[in-house]
């Protein structure tokens, strides 16, 4: 009897420990990817070797990389905000060494800025208040880029400006230079540079996007230029209205070249150009990357929290700083929906999206 009894008892404390193993896989998707969003990345790759289910769960939360955050410029004063939109946060630094400059571009958490009043030009480091300065040099319409971190011997600043509509001006310059090198090119097709041009650099070369959309390519180790022959991206009519051409915007990823048209109210259209084809291909889905546009400078992001995948998140924040403007590629539709979106009418200079270290502590 006393052996039944122990048998009895082995068998229902198996079934009770079977019946938690059973509980715990068969979570919900959302609950379990709610716990697991919980964890810190060495616990998110120690949960995924659990079960098939779990590490599924857990590369769909898991966060390698960190999204850029939005810096503001005031109109007034040395005060400069920073939001950080994975955190629904807000962040405030004093920064004199900014006042009467204006921001260029951004890349590994270095801005390149101007001073219109001297036409001085530096490069200054918001989280470490390093400041690089270049050659004055006098930048009135038109863009400015620069490939590396001015800490490294690989960075070159880029700039083009247009004399004729076949006939441009490009400037260059590195960090220890005495003076900008500048030399007119010709193009055989026109390219008119303007305030509303976007630059990437991507794979060794500055591309720059004209207001019409041709799609001009500077190679800084040849120092060649040329307009390639690659058709503006294709719109619905209904895109050609008011400030059309204002509401774009341009980031790299992974060698790719995005674009990103926008006209109101509308769905934004996201073009990715393909190199072998020479055209531009309308996207889908984004497969996981997140987009993060501005009209200075826009960044890409991968392996973020499960619901900033597949998003583009726009340089305006809404509800007293509690939500950022962005547009699901999966939903099809903008977050916040009743929001106006026509960015032609933002001032581009009222912010630029920048990288933070993973350190980052403002308070």
């Amino acid at each position: 009897l006393a052996e039944t009894i122990n048998l009895d008892e082995k068998k229902a404390t198996e079934e009770e420990e079977s019946l938690k193993l059973q509980a715990w896989a068969d979570l919900p998707v959302e609950l379990l990817e709610l716990i697991l969003c919980r964890l810190t990345l060495e616990d998110n790759v120690r949960a995924s070797a659990v079960c098939r289910r779990w590490h599924k769960g857990a590369v769909a939360v898991r966060v390698v990389n960190q999204s850029p955050w939005l810096m503001y410029f005031p109109k007034y004063g040395s005060l400069y905000e920073f939001y950080d939109p994975a955190e629904r946060k807000t962040y405030s630094l004093e920064l004199p060494e900014l006042q009467g400059s204006r921001a260029c571009y951004t890349k590994d958490g270095w801005l390149l800025l101007y001073r219109p009043r001297n036409h001085g030009v530096f490069f200054f480091n918001p989280f470490n208040r390093h400041m690089i300065k270049l050659p004055r040099f006098e930048l009135t319409y038109q863009m400015v880029a620069f490939s590396d971190a001015p800490t490294s011997d690989l960075c070159v600043v880029f700039t083009i400006k247009h004399i004729s509509p076949t006939v441009v001006a490009i400037s260059t310059c590195r960090p220890g230079d005495s003076e900008w090198t500048t030399v007119n090119h010709q193009n055989r097709l026109p390219f008119v540079s303007s305030i509303w041009n976007k630059m990437v650099f991507c794979s060794g070369m500055f591309y720059c996007l004209s207001l019409t959309g041709w799609l001009g390519v500077y190679d800084p180790l040849l120092r060649a230029w040329s307009v390639l022959h690659v058709p503006p991206p294709r719109c619905p009519e209904n895109f050609f209205a008011k400030n059309w051409w204002k509401g774009k915007f341009m980031a790299e990823h992974d060698g790719d070249i995005l674009v990103i048209y926008t006209c109101n109210t509308e769905t934004p259209i996201i073009f990715k150009l393909d190199h072998s084809e020479m055209v531009w291909e309308e996207m889908q889905t984004l497969n996981g990357v997140t987009l993060f546009a501005s009209f200075l400078s826009s960044h890409s992001r991968t392996e973020l929290p499960g619901a900033m995948r597949n998003v583009v998140y726009f340089s305006k924040v809404r509800f007293f700083g509690k939500r950022c403007i962005s547009y699901s590629v999966d939903d099809r539709r903008y977050y916040p929906r009743k929001e106006c979106h026509d960015w032609g009418e933002q001032d581009p200079f009222e912010n630029i999206w920048i990288e933070p270290p993973r350190d980052a502590s403002l308070n």
